[in-house]
């Protein structure tokens, strides 16, 4: 009954304020809250995160929250031991393709994007990614952008060789397409070169850092770190992170 209270007082207070428009998520903490409550395989913990996921994009709805990026597989997580990869690749690749078909998605005209260096990715996966996309292209009720084999420095790297390898094409010599790299123009190369920068970001786990999520588009972006493994995370953890996200002053570098 109090924790009840707790949040219905919390989130009238949320309410008076400034919703952040665009909140990125660190969906991290899947494998040690598997650990955590003793479940043998560890991949049923990333079950848990997907459904999870689904609660979370319901509660940032309601509160007219309508772009959610979220990070679900890095660069570096393609390292990962093949036996736990090839579980964790299938499991985001049905998740794909269920979302896809999925009525609820459908109904609130939901946007799927995925973003990352999908070129890594295996077939099947990049399939996946085509349908999800494809079924959805044409919705704006919701955006929801995917980080699939991510890296925020590979972004970066690879904006920069698609710029220099565009005004190659153009006849400049190196010299000139050099000073062509600026950040205005660099940015249109981004994999979000057509999206807002996130307002928020929150990771989950413990974790006090971005691992290079969003790298270029977290420059003014307001960071909240959360104690809770991701499957763990509760309706108050955002209505804290949204708080204090409101508490704070933006300056955007002024």
């Amino acid at each position: 009954m109090i924790y009840q209270i707790y949040q219905r007082n919390l989130l009238a207070e949320i309410r008076r304020g400034k919703l952040p428009q665009h909140v990125g998520l660190i969906l991290d903490g899947n494998r040690r809250y598997a650990r955590a409550i003793g479940l043998v395989d560890i991949l049923d913990g990333h079950r848990l995160g997907a459904n999870k996921l689904e609660e979370v994009l319901t509660w940032c709805e309601e509160l007219d929250i309508r772009m959610v990026s979220i990070w679900i597989l890095s660069t570096e997580n393609l390292m990962r031991p093949p036996e736990e990869l090839g579980g964790l690749l299938r499991l985001i690749e049905n998740k794909l393709r269920d979302t896809a078909r999925d009525p609820k998605v459908h109904k609130k005209r939901m946007r799927i994007r995925v973003i990352g260096k999908l070129e890594i990715l295996p077939p099947s996966m990049r399939s996946a990614i085509r349908e999800a996309e494809e079924a959805t292209r044409n919705y704006d009720g919701f955006y929801l952008n995917v980080a699939l084999g991510y890296g925020g420095r590979q972004e970066i790297a690879d904006a920069v060789q698609s710029l220099l390898r565009d005004r190659a094409a153009q006849g400049m010599s190196l010299e000139r397409a050099m000073e062509e790299v600026t950040p205005d123009n660099l940015g249109k190369y981004l994999y979000t070169y057509d999206l807002p920068d996130p307002d928020l970001i929150i990771r989950t786990s413990g974790e006090v850092r971005l691992s290079g999520f969003l790298l270029w588009q977290s420059a003014y972006s307001e960071y909240y770190f959360c104690d809770a493994y991701w499957p763990a995370f509760r309706r108050i953890d955002l209505l804290r992170a949204i708080r204090s996200y409101q508490q704070r002053e933006r300056r955007f570098g002024s």
